[in-house]
């Protein structure tokens, strides 16, 4: 069954709490966090203290993806703060195996994410490493953004590879994922979509989540 993350970020940042009880009472499998800096990406959201105020409200796993520079120098801030996956963008970093082990002497699972204008080789070379590839269906730094549906060829590259190599990495899909493209997404190989907007701003977010765990 495909997991889905619904991302806080398009939450109501005044009432998290509640957003978080709600993610339970929806069935979310998975609790997406878009960390980013103004830097990498033109948004500026929230970091490690946002992570850590969450943390207290659910039992769910949290997902933090960072789409910032040098994201060695904070991913293990994130994991003190009480993320169970921390993900990062390959070409933001100046030390990607630095940061995969730093993740992983927490014992938290680690990612890499390939954002819609990179192409998927550049995860290659950890491919054998990480728990979790995150493949960005739009531009990352943006809310609210139509799906690209060519990006899905990124997810069927990576899944022949998986599958070829016996590797345990589960595959994301991030961006623009709604109930309407859900079987796309998951035919092409995803195991899990993050989903914003399609949830938070359905008129049945639970429906929504149930649509999508397919």
């Amino acid at each position: 069954m495909m997991k889905v993350a619904p991302s806080i970020l398009s939450a109501d940042f005044c009432k998290m709490a509640e957003a978080m009880e709600n993610l339970k009472q929806w069935n979310a499998d998975v609790v997406h966090c878009d960390v980013m800096d103004g830097v990498y990406v033109p948004n500026i959201t929230f970091g490690m203290p946002m992570v850590k105020a969450l943390r207290r409200y659910t039992e769910l796993p949290l997902d933090a993806h960072l789409m910032i520079t040098k994201p060695e120098k904070y991913v293990g801030q994130f994991c003190e703060a009480g993320a169970d996956i921390v993900t990062f963008h390959v070409e933001a970093s100046d030390d990607v195996d630095g940061a995969l082990d730093i993740i992983k002497s927490f014992g938290k699972k680690c990612g890499v994410a390939v954002n819609a204008n990179q192409p998927v080789d550049i995860a290659f070379p950890y491919l054998d490493r990480i728990d979790l590839l995150v493949i960005m269906t739009v531009q990352a730094g943006f809310g609210g953004q139509s799906f690209m549906e060519n990006c899905l060829d990124k997810v069927r590259i990576a899944d022949k590879i998986r599958k070829e190599r016996g590797l345990k990495f589960q595959i994301e899909v991030d961006g623009g994922v709604c109930p309407d493209n859900i079987a796309l997404v998951k035919g092409a190989g995803t195991d899990i979509a993050v989903a914003g907007s399609a949830v938070f701003k359905a008129n049945d977010p639970a429906l929504a989540v149930g649509q999508m765990q397919i």
